[in-house]
C-alpha cells in the first residue's frame, strides 16, 4: 500500500542512504521543523533530543531506536525527539564517531588499537552477525558452534567503543540539550502569540460582522 510504484534500482537507494535527495541540509531542516512542532514541553523534548544524540555514540547499530526509546522513557524525555535525535548519527558522521570512541575507549582499557581492526571495523560488525544467524543454526542441528568472530568483535570493537563513547556522547548529549532548549522555548513562544493574534483576530471580525448585521435591524426598529 505504502510502496513507491517505480521501484528504485538498488545503486540509488545505497546513494540516496549517503545522500539524501535534496541534501543533508533539507533534511536537518525537515528534522529541526518536526522537533519545533512536537506538542510537548521545551524540557521534555530537549531530553529526548540530549538521549537520541548520545545513543549515536554507542555502537548498537541497528537498535538506536530502540536504545533511544527506552532511554527517553527513562529519563522522562519526549520519544519523538528522542528518534529524530538518532538523525545526528548519519553517513557524514559515523566515521569521526567511530574514530573517537573507539581510540579513546582503546586509551580508558589499557589496550591499543590493532590496524587490522581499524581498517576492518564494518567487517567486524559482519563477522558478528555471521557468528549469531549461523550458531543459532547450528545449536538447532546439534553441530558445534564456533564464536571467534563474536569475541574478536566484542574485544576490539564493541567494548571500547561502548566505554570510549560514554564520554563524547553525554558531553555532546548535553550540549544538544543546552542549544535546543532555549530554541524550542523561543519557537514555542513565538507560536503561541502567532496563533493567539490569529484567534484575537478571528473573534474582531466575527464581532464587526455582528454588528454590521445588528445595525440595519437598529435603523427598521428606529424607523
Amino acid at each position: 500500500m505504502f510502496k513507491r510504484r517505480d521501484r528504485l534500482p538498488f545503486a540509488q537507494v545505497v546513494w540516496q542512504a549517503i545522500w539524501p535527495k535534496g541534501g543533508w541540509r533539507r533534511s536537518a531542516i525537515y528534522v529541526t521543523h518536526r522537533l519545533h512542532r512536537l506538542p510537548d514541553t521545551p524540557r521534555k523534548i530537549s531530553r529526548g533530543i540530549m538521549v537520541g544524540v548520545f545513543v549515536t555514540f554507542t555502537p548498537f547499530y541497528g537498535l538506536h531506536f530502540f536504545v533511544a526509546a527506552a532511554l527517553a522513557m527513562l529519563f522522562r524525555g519526549n520519544v519523538m525527539a528522542a528518534l529524530l535525535g538518532t538523525f545526528f548519527g548519519n553517513p557524514l558522521t559515523y566515521v569521526p564517531i567511530a574514530v573517537v570512541s573507539l581510540n579513546l575507549g582503546h586509551f580508558m582499557l589499557g589496550t591499543r588499537m590493532n590496524p587490522e581492526v581499524d581498517e576492518g571495523i564494518f567487517a567486524r560488525f559482519f563477522g558478528a552477525g555471521e557468528d549469531l544467524l549461523w550458531n543459532s543454526w547450528y545449536a538447532l542441528t546439534g553441530t558445534p558452534v564456533d564464536w571467534t568472530a563474536t569475541h574478536l568483535f566484542y574485544d576490539t570493537v564493541f567494548l571500547p567503543w561502548l566505554v570510549g563513547g560514554l564520554v563524547p556522547g553525554i558531553f555532546t548529549g548535553i550540549a544538544a540539550y543546552t542549544i535546543c532548549l532555549p530554541l524550542i522555548e523561543a519557537y514555542q513562544r513565538r507560536r503561541r502569540g502567532a496563533l493567539k493574534k490569529k484567534l484575537d483576530d478571528i473573534r474582531r471580525k466575527a464581532a464587526e460582522r455582528a454588528a454590521e448585521k445588528a445595525a440595519p435591524a437598529e435603523g427598521d426598529t428606529n424607523g
